[in-house]
């Protein structure tokens, strides 16, 4: 985890340790939001985990859906230099018009 989503998981933390015994086991997902934040934060850092969280806790209602709801893994970057077996179509079509082969 970067020292940054450190910081921020401190009141996630906090909230596990002070609120969420007298609160009890209420979440509509599984794994549980402060659970999902310490999952997001840790694989994405503190900004795009932040985020995740905060989507997160805005589904986390009544009218809002139930069941597991995994943090996404990061995506890795594509990048053409790493990749030998790149699927795209490198080769340029064929620009030349068909009357100049006659």
């Amino acid at each position: 985890m970067t020292p940054l989503a450190y910081v921020v998981s401190l009141p996630v933390r906090a909230y596990r340790l002070i609120f969420s015994p007298w609160i009890g086991y209420n979440c509509r997902y599984q794994p549980t939001c402060s659970a999902y934040a310490m999952e997001a934060l840790e694989k994405h850092g503190a900004l795009k985990g932040s985020y995740l969280t905060i989507r997160r806790i805005g589904r986390c209602h009544p009218l809002g859906g139930t069941g597991y709801d995994p943090v996404p893994d990061p995506k890795k970057p594509h990048s053409h230099a790493k990749h030998t077996h790149c699927q795209h179509d490198h080769v340029k079509p064929d620009t030349t018009p068909d009357s100049a082969e006659e």
